[in-house]
């Protein structure tokens, strides 16, 4: 049984796309933290030049 464990590879499989998944996460996390940082920055800039000429 132990040397099935070694020989098959369905498990380090299953662990690499578990890996490779979290990775992508983080990494798409991480940009759409920048971005909604900046895009709130321009909603804000936007909005505010809005409210100043309708006055």
């Amino acid at each position: 049984m132990m040397t099935r464990l070694f020989v098959e590879e369905e498990g380090q499989t299953l662990i690499e796309y578990g890996l490779l998944t979290a990775l992508i996460s983080v990494v798409a996390i991480a940009i759409l933290t920048v971005l909604g940082r900046k895009s709130k920055d321009v909603y804000v800039t936007v909005n505010d030049s809005m409210t100043t000429k309708s006055s």
